[in-house]
C-alpha cells in the first residue's frame, strides 16, 4: 500500500471500473470524481455511486456542469444516438456521441481537486484500441494534458509535485480490460455503458457503447451480467 491520494474518473462504465480498481491494486487511496454535466439519463451516476460505494473508495465527489449550454452531442442535446446491428457497423469518424472538450474539462476538474488534496495522480479510462474514435482518448492527449498539468498548477511550477495522467487501460481492447478487472474482482453487473437506456434502466445494445461492450465480453468469452433490452 502507498497511501498516496489519487484521483480517479467514474463514469459508472466499465473502463473507469476497471480504473478504480486498478488504482486500488496500487495502493492509492482512492478519491472518486463523476460528473452530473447535463448527460441524457441519470443511470450512469447510480451505476458510478454502486461502483464507488462496492470498491470502498476514500471520498466520492459527484460534480455538476452543465455541458447543454452549448450542445452539440447527441449526450447532451436533441441529436438522437446513432444505432447499429452490430459492431462491425461503427464508422471511423467521430461520431455524434462525441462531447466537445469532455475529458479536459474532467480532467481539469480532477486537477484541480489532485492539487488541493496534494495528490500527484490522476486516473482515467481512455484507450486507443476498442473505443468510438474520440480525439481526446489518445496517448498523445494525456500526455499533452500531464505536461499542460504541470505547467498551470502552483504545485507544478514551484516543484512541489509533479503530476502523472495515469491511463492504464490505454493499450487493451475491451476483451482485455474485461479479463484484467475480473482478476482484480471487478462485478461488472453494477456497471452501466449505454448512451441511451430504457426508462427502466435497460443498455439498448444498438449504440456504439453497448455494441462495443458486448464485443468485448463475447471475445473474452464471457456474457455480459447487465441487462439489456429484449
Amino acid at each position: 500500500m502507498n497511501g498516496k491520494n489519487a484521483v480517479v474518473l467514474v463514469s459508472g462504465g466499465l473502463d473507469s471500473t476497471t480504473v478504480l480498481a486498478i488504482a486500488k491494486d496500487q495502493g492509492y487511496r482512492v478519491n472518486a470524481l463523476s460528473f452530473r454535466y447535463g448527460q441524457r439519463h441519470a443511470v450512469e451516476l447510480e451505476a458510478a455511486r454502486r461502483v464507488a460505494s462496492a470498491m470502498g473508495v476514500d471520498r466520492h465527489v459527484i460534480a455538476d456542469i452543465d455541458l447543454r449550454a452549448f450542445g452539440g452531442s447527441a449526450l447532451t442535446d436533441a441529436i438522437d444516438v446513432p444505432k447499429h446491428g452490430s459492431a462491425s457497423e461503427l464508422g471511423e469518424g467521430i461520431p455524434v456521441t462525441y462531447v466537445p472538450a469532455r475529458n479536459t474539462i474532467f480532467l481539469s476538474f480532477a486537477l484541480a481537486w489532485a492539487e488541493t488534496l496534494n495528490a500527484s495522480d490522476i486516473f482515467i479510462g481512455v484507450n486507443a484500441l476498442d473505443y468510438s474514435g474520440y480525439p481526446d482518448c489518445r496517448p498523445e492527449y494525456i500526455t499533452a494534458f500531464e505536461t499542460m498539468a504541470n505547467l498551470a498548477t502552483k504545485a507544478g511550477v514551484e516543484g512541489t509535485s509533479r503530476f502523472k495522467i495515469h491511463a492504464p487501460l490505454m493499450t487493451l481492447d475491451k476483451a482485455g480490460i474485461i479479463r484484467r478487472g475480473l482478476e482484480l474482482g471487478v462485478d461488472y453487473g453494477l456497471t452501466h455503458s449505454c448512451y441511451d437506456p430504457t426508462p427502466e434502466g435497460e443498455a439498448c445494445g444498438t449504440c456504439d457503447s453497448c455494441l462495443l461492450r458486448l464485443k468485448g465480453f463475447q471475445k473474452a468469452g464471457l456474457v455480459d451480467p447487465v441487462p439489456y433490452k429484449r
